[in-house]
């Protein structure tokens, strides 16, 4: 026996000593003291030595999770406070023109931000569709001296008609006259609506002014900035200290786990997130809009940030406002902008100028980008030759250059230069034979 087995059966051996020891001792009692027969004694033994069963207790049940249904949080932001480096009463100085500028919307002309609703959500689902629900509704808006932000946090899936019910109530009473969000016009607006719809309620948001901020950031900083996400542009243009508190792609599980635990501190970092996002989108849009208002416009000539120039220029462009887009993208290429803008802003100036039928400034840009092997300037060039001056040989020089440019980069220009050479080739060969037969 090894020596384990032998301390096991010791310590058996001594725990079952005592207990066999009582039983002797009262087995000679009864038997000295009680008549009765044989089987009598020993029902008597069996009855004086039993062991009492220990009663179990019972496992305790833990309390349920606290309950919750819809909570509404409120904070409020002083107008002299800074987000960043930006003020938040700047947000009451931006003009309806400016607004109408960044959403290509002139109903915004007539309007301000000082009854425009900031939009927010959080949701069970990132790509929308019926089934995805807005567990968190993020509201900012100026009041009372003050940026307030109202949050509308739905602690259980069986309270959305309750929670749509209060909104449609918060919207009325406000009398909010436009929408600002980041994306909004893609999920959030529509997500909201369709809930709204299935509650056999209409939105009361739906129709009004809405100034969707993605568009209006990605002409201004996307060819400045790595990211167009709206933490990313409040660190790296408003300064803010803000934190990457918890990725979007995280939530949805956060708040399935919080439905099953109770645990709302798997909440609170959503909070948190969604009144940064509302606090960072008004910050980007005073930002931007700053380059627009007359304040802003003298900045930006003054400071030569070719950048923000560019960028400037390309949201100009898009809105249809071509003169003073050219006016500062001529700007910005006086200032230092990468080679690969700096290459994008002379196309555009280019273009601009050939609308404009102002060809000799477009043929300077175009001669001045030959040699970065553009095919693009070789094609112009070789139009302009071949259908404005008629200059045939000019033209044909051009379309070499270009082919050899475009060699390997693009079939289609392949063909397209090809196609223009045997073409300008058999204009060569008709003009030679007129001069000759002259």
């Amino acid at each position: 026996m090894e020596f384990e087995d032998k301390l096991k059966s010791l310590k058996r051996e001594r725990s079952a000593r005592p207990r066999g020891k009582s039983i002797n001792t009262a087995w000679l009692k009864i038997n000295a003291s009680s008549g009765g027969s044989t089987k009598e004694k020993l029902q008597k033994l069996i009855t004086l030595t039993r062991t009492e069963k220990k009663e179990k207790r019972p496992t305790p049940v833990p309390e349920p999770p606290k309950k919750r249904s819809l909570e509404i949080f409120e904070n409020g932001y002083n107008l002299h406070n800074l987000y960043g480096k930006i003020p938040i009463s700047a947000g009451l100085k931006i003009s309806g023109e400016v607004l109408a500028l960044l959403s290509r919307d002139r109903a915004f002309a007539e309007r301000d931000l000082s009854t425009a609703l900031f939009l927010d959500l959080e949701t069970t689902g990132l790509s929308g569709g019926v089934g995805v629900v807005p567990f968190l509704v993020g509201l900012g808006y100026f009041r009372d001296g003050q940026f307030r932000i109202s949050q509308f946090f739905l602690g259980d899936l069986a309270e959305e008609e309750r929670l749509i019910r209060e909104l449609d109530r918060f919207f009325t009473q406000m009398g909010f006259r436009s929408v600002v969000t980041f994306n909004g016009k893609a999920f959030d607006l529509p997500l909201l609506e369709t809930r709204f719809i299935l509650q056999r309620t209409a939105l009361p948001l739906g129709g009004l002014p809405h100034l969707d901020f993605l568009f209006s950031a990605r002409s201004l900083w996307s060819h400045k900035h790595e990211s167009c996400r709206l933490y990313h542009l409040a660190r790296q243009i408003l300064e803010a200290d803000r934190e990457e508190d918890i990725p979007s792609a995280e939530i949805p599980n956060r708040y399935f786990e919080f439905l099953r635990t109770g645990d709302f501190s798997l909440i609170e970092p959503i909070l948190y997130h969604n009144q940064e996002d509302l606090l960072s989108l008004l910050g980007v849009v005073i930002s931007g809009s700053a380059m627009f208002s007359e304040e802003g416009a003298d900045r930006l000539e003054m400071e030569a940030d070719a950048m923000d120039l560019f960028g400037a220029a390309r949201l100009l462009e898009r809105t249809g406002e071509y003169e003073r887009s050219a006016r500062l993208m001529r700007r910005a290429l006086e200032g230092s902008l990468s080679e690969e803008v700096a290459a994008l802003a002379r196309m555009k100036l280019a273009a601009h100028f050939k609308k404009n039928r102002d060809w000799e400034k477009a043929i300077s840009l175009w001669l001045e980008m030959s040699p970065l092997t553009s095919p693009t300037c070789y094609r112009e060039l070789a139009i302009y030759y071949e259908h404005r001056e008629r200059d045939y040989e000019k033209a044909r020089r051009a379309a070499e250059e270009g082919l050899t440019a475009a060699a390997g980069a693009s079939k289609s220009v392949e063909r397209d230069f090809s196609q223009r050479l045997e073409r300008l080739r058999h204009k060569i060969d008709k003009e030679k034979k007129r001069k000759g037969a002259g």
